[in-house]
C-alpha cells in the first residue's frame, strides 16, 4: 500500500510554503523538468535494492516556492519528481496519478511522459 508520508524533519519553507528545486532540459521535441523538494537535494535513498539518489547535478536548479511552479511544470513533455511534496501537489494538480507513485526509502518519486 503507497502513502504520502515523509519521515524527514528537516523541510525548508520559504514563507510558509515549500520550497523546492526546479531543473529544466530542453532538446529538439521534448521539454524535461525536473523538481525536488530543496530537503532531499543531494541525499540517497534506499529500497530492497535500489539505490536512488537525488543528485544535485541532475536536480539542482532555480529554488522556486512550490505553490509557484504550476505554470512552469505546464510546459513539460516529462516530468521527473522526487520528494513528498512535490509529487503530493503534482497530483493534485493532475500531472501524476497515485498510482503511478513508487515509495523508495522515506522518499517517493514519479515521472510523466505526454505522447
Amino acid at each position: 500500500m503507497w502513502s504520502l508520508r515523509c519521515q524527514t524533519s528537516d523541510k525548508t519553507y520559504l514563507g510558509n510554503f515549500m520550497e523546492v528545486h526546479v531543473k529544466i532540459y530542453e532538446t529538439a521535441g521534448d521539454v524535461l523538468i525536473a523538481v525536488c523538494d530543496e530537503d532531499i537535494l543531494g541525499k540517497k535513498f534506499f529500497f530492497n535494492d535500489v539505490t536512488f539518489e537525488v543528485k544535485e547535478s541532475f536536480y539542482k536548479g532555480e529554488k522556486k516556492n512550490l505553490e509557484e511552479i504550476k505554470p512552469i511544470l505546464e510546459r513539460a513533455t516529462i516530468l521527473n519528481l522526487v520528494g513528498v511534496e512535490t509529487v503530493k501537489k503534482c497530483i493534485e494538480w493532475g500531472f501524476i496519478k497515485k498510482d503511478n507513485v513508487i515509495n523508495v526509502g522515506k522518499t517517493v518519486h514519479a515521472q510523466m511522459v505526454r505522447v
